[in-house]
């Protein structure tokens, strides 16, 4: 890909096609460095999609006080975690940014909604996942911020205002789990989740397929199960950006369909026409 002129306006493309749109449950930060169930598909979604002119990823990993996207030409690999080995803290991402989607980003929403950030970079829930989709890091990525103070019918509505860069070879992934309860994790139970767990990811993925955008924005009321599932929404609001994006010709296929350590979902899903 020729990278020249990644901050010209006129660079990034057009399409008549929308490009699909990408939930990943990301897991373990460890799914960077092995080769395993989850980052297989990963690594298969680089031959199943056009290729992107640039990425935006909305991670479970950048809350912040107000919505803020990254605005630099080199966003760094944030290493955003402890306790893992030294191989993964030397493990570099370096894909340019894109000043021209940054400044997109920012001009679809009024009053200065989404300001440019220029100290982030791509963290672990954005780069751990590119390295498999993407390991020549050679495509331009942008990261949108997650606004603590919005509820998330708010998010969704923030989403639904992004959707036309679908027909602009922008390639959307939101990257969380939709089952998330670290507090109960049980890191030596690693092929299997709980009943609760198990039940929450069903409940959540009949939703998903009913296209029940308003049920998923108030998760809270589905029941015990989910409630445990979804003890903080931090990782549970990048699904909510992308089914913010579909439309009514849109299809849902779901991958990496299981719980794991317990409490967590790796439950993935691309959206696609």
């Amino acid at each position: 890909m020729n990278l020249n002129g990644l901050n010209d306006m006129s660079k990034l493309s057009s399409s008549t096609e929308p490009m699909p749109v990408l939930f990943i449950g990301h897991g373990s930060p460890m799914n960077a460095i092995e080769k395993n169930i989850f980052s297989i598909e990963w690594s298969a979604l680089g031959a199943s999609v056009p290729v992107p002119s640039a990425i935006l990823c909305i991670s479970a990993h950048w809350e912040t006080n107000g919505s803020f996207v990254t605005s630099m030409e080199h966003p760094t690999t944030i290493h955003d975690f402890y306790g893992f080995p030294d191989k993964l803290f030397s493990l570099q991402y370096p894909a340019p940014g894109s000043l021209a989607l940054a400044k997109q980003i920012r001009e679809r929403f009024a009053e200065g909604k989404v300001e440019a950030d220029t100290t982030w970079g791509l963290d672990h829930g954005c780069w751990s996942i590119l390295k498999h989709v993407y390991p020549d890091a050679n495509i331009p990525v942008v990261q949108l911020s997650l606004d603590y103070n919005l509820s998330p019918a708010e998010h969704f509505l923030l989403g639904r205002q992004l959707a036309g860069l679908r027909r602009k070879g922008i390639l959307i992934i939101g990257s969380g789990n939709i089952v998330h309860n670290l507090r109960m994790t049980n890191w030596k139970n690693t092929g299997q989740g709980y009943d609760w767990a198990i039940e929450a990811n069903e409940i959540l993925k009949e939703k998903i397929s009913d296209g029940d955008h308003k049920a998923l924005q108030h998760y809270s009321t589905l029941g015990t199960a989910v409630q445990k599932a979804i003890p903080t929404p931090e990782h549970f609001l990048p699904l909510i950006y992308t089914l913010g994006l579909m439309d009514s010709h849109d299809q849902v296929s779901f991958f990496n369909d299981a719980c794991i350590f317990g409490s967590l979902s790796m439950t993935s899903l691309k959206i696609f026409q």
